[in-house]
């Protein structure tokens, strides 16, 4: 203990000598945030303490934050489940509902920004339920619980979630709102936290309440907050400058463009609640949430290109404030509230999006008396759209991030077949691959690394408890992707380890027949994503397949993995693809309990040469990874097809072989052969 506060003396001693605008007592703030960040943003907390960080002092912060971390806990981990069982959070979580008068709750898998990573404070469905996909809605009544979870977490859910405590359902085929019309009681209150759900998904869930007799009703705070007694405070991250040579446009043009279209609208000002927007607007990336470089944060764009930011200042890098410029003030985030209602009393139209803001922001606004316009987030549809730099730049990311798989992808068909590998140490592997590559920053998502039957549960992520030998015939199947400055990946390749049989050649050949068509698509502009999602399921419909997931969806430049509005999907919306926006192409196949086969490539939406009476587009593949041709079954492909798949492993071997060393390239070219006629 005398060690400990001697320890702490010398860290005041020395944040003092540095200028720091923290003391003693401060900083072990700032540390609780650090702990509550990702791992990779940890690792670069220094520059929130001071501007010059000397080894003494960055010596003596790792120290202390060694120390706290010795002590944390979130309430996530394996053993605080066995400390705290499922069954117990869920009572706790009952009692305090009865304390508050409340029949039921709410708890989405959702923060106030509504994004699909979120930091541990905002992991509420996992703490409660156990369950850690990105996608879910649990609702908690008196007597009976639900979990609702969609066609890529159903195998998942069934693994993590305890089903005598909640009933699984599929979100699309028994929606929350046709089991809340059912289960609640006449005269019951069900609760929800308006910051936790957008304005449509409220709309939408209020009439089955109605319809059974009960009230939907908004909470001022959380329940759950009450009973997750080790809940960790919002995270700290630094926040820092995103170049214009990646961006490709400065913040001060976006933001004056962008402005410029709400005064045509007649709009005063926009409310910003996507943090991806804010990143992208303001040109600033953050690490609040794991693989994903946001600075969790609310913003106003005013029409006149001004924007205001609120944040908590803590995280804002040296430097930041100075790139953010005169146009962008700054407030934190507690101020949010009081500046909606300063905006409402400014008596101008103010636009909010209902499709993604949280509820809390209109209750804010029409409290105060606003005139709304619920209208998009302004910066969608312009992010979606990459630049020529941004496209570059993905072009530039997906060639260095061909070269690391083809790396991987040799050392795995040399070191697989021997049976010392599994799923865990073939995700580090790679991981390692793309860390030397220029640029690189994070993985794009927890890489998705499935053996055998593991591979059939569409989002699988290895534990230390559930990691599988990778053993001669399986097929392996590994979803990954990464995080450039100048762009971000993702890519799944499906391989067979030894021989496969027929039936899986079968399916893996399909399955690349509706990768190759939707590739090899041209379409009339105005064309949704919706419209396009056939092309890719045909030939598995052919023999009565299907698969449980979207067929693409969008992806942001060194931002989100998943980015919309674009998107290709039965369910899709109306969107239509637009030129410089970019998406994946990856249809599967999935045998419970066997294997599971997906391939995916990025692809940009790109203007091809005139016909007929209307601009046709196409796409462009960005992706150059080697398909495992021991998987194909040449009967079933047609002349186009194997055309397309010996132009495209041509093009992989000529612009990635450069790239490698001796032995990849000598891989690359026997993976990269014509396919045998």
């Amino acid at each position: 203990m005398k060690d400990e506060e001697s320890g702490r003396a010398a860290l005041a001693r020395l944040l003092e000598t540095a200028g720091s605008p923290y003391d003693r007592e401060s900083i072990e703030g700032l540390i609780e945030g650090v702990l509550a960040a990702p791992p990779k943003a940890q690792a670069s907390w220094h520059r929130l303490v001071a501007q010059r960080v000397e080894p003494a002092l960055a010596k003596a912060l790792d120290r202390r934050l060694l120390q706290r971390k010795k002590a944390w806990r979130d309430g996530l981990a394996a053993e605080d489940f066995a400390l705290l069982p499922r069954s117990l959070r869920l009572l706790r979580l009952r009692s305090e509902l009865a304390r508050r008068g409340l029949d039921g709750f709410l708890v989405p898998r959702a923060d106030a920004h509504q994004g699909e990573f979120v930091a541990l404070s905002s992991e509420r469905l996992h703490w409660l339920t156990g369950f850690t996909g990105s996608a879910g809605l649990a609702v908690v009544l008196e007597d009976r619980a639900a979990l609702f979870v969609d066609g890529r977490y159903t195998l998942q859910a069934s693994r993590e979630v305890e089903s005598p405590l909640y009933e699984l359902r599929h979100m699309s085929e028994e929606p929350p709102e046709d089991w809340i019309a059912s289960s609640l009681k006449k005269g019951g209150v069900l609760g929800y936290d308006p910051w936790l759900s957008t304005l449509s998904e409220v709309e939408r869930l209020r009439p089955a309440a109605a319809r059974a007799g009960a009230e939907l009703k908004a909470v001022g705070d959380n329940p759950l907050d009450r009973v997750w007694l080790d809940r960790p405070p919002p995270p700290l991250a630094p926040v820092v400058p995103h170049e214009e040579r990646f961006a490709g446009e400065s913040s001060a043009s976006k933001r004056a463009r962008l402005g410029a279209a709400l005064g045509v609208d007649r709009i005063a000002a926009a409310v910003l609640t996507l943090p991806e927007s804010i990143a992208w607007l303001l040109n600033i990336r953050g690490g609040d949430v794991p693989h994903t470089p946001l600075p969790l944060s609310f913003a106003f764009l005013w029409s006149d290109g001004r924007a205001s930011l609120f944040i908590d200042p803590r995280k804002l890098a040296p430097g930041t404030l100075a790139h953010l410029g005169s146009s962008v003030t700054v407030a934190p985030a507690e101020a949010l509230g009081p500046a909606l209602g300063e905006l409402a009393r400014a008596g101008g139209r103010i636009s909010a999006d209902p499709q993604t803001a949280a509820a809390a922001i209109f209750e804010r606004l029409e409290a105060a008396g606003a005139k709304i316009e619920r209208g998009r987030d302004p910066c969608l549809l312009p992010k979606a759209c990459k630049n020529p730099v941004e496209l570059e730049g993905a072009r530039a990311a997906h060639r260095r991030d061909g070269a690391a798989m083809a790396r991987f992808l040799a050392w795995l068909s040399e070191e697989a077949p021997k049976g010392g590998e599994s799923e865990i140490s073939a995700a580090e592997r790679l991981e390692a691959l793309r860390s030397e590559g220029e640029h690189f920053c994070d993985l794009s998502f927890a890489t998705i690394s499935g053996a055998g039957a593991h591979g059939a549960i569409v989002h699988y992520r290895a534990s230390r408890e559930s990691d599988a030998r990778l053993e001669r015939g399986m097929l392996y199947l590994v979803d990954s992707g990464a995080q450039y400055l100048d762009g971000t990946t993702d890519v799944t390749r499906t391989v067979a380890i030894g021989e496969a049989s027929a039936e899986r050649r079968d399916r893996f050949t399909r399955v690349l027949k509706g990768h190759i068509a939707l590739l090899l698509a041209r379409f009339p502009k105005g064309t949704s994503g919706a419209q396009l999602d056939a092309f890719a399921r045909r030939a598995l419909w052919q023999e009565g397949l299907d698969y449980d997931h979207g067929t693409g969806h969008g992806v942001g430049s060194y931002l989100g993995v998943h980015e919309g509005p674009q998107r290709i999907a039965k369910t899709g919306t109306n969107e239509a693809l637009l030129p410089g926006m970019i998406l994946s192409d990856e249809p599967g196949y999935y045998k419970s309990g066997e294997y599971g086969i997906r391939i995916e490539n990025l692809l940009a939406v790109e203007v091809l040469e005139a016909r007929g009476e209307r601009e046709t587009l196409g796409f462009e593949s960005l992706t150059l990874v080697p398909l495992d041709r021991s998987l194909i079954e040449p009967a079933l492909l047609d002349g186009e097809e194997k055309a397309w798949l010996d132009q495209y492993h041509a093009r992989v071997r000529a612009e990635i072989s450069p790239l490698v060393d001796q032995k990849t390239r000598s891989w690359l070219a026997a993976a990269t052969a014509p396919l045998a006629r």
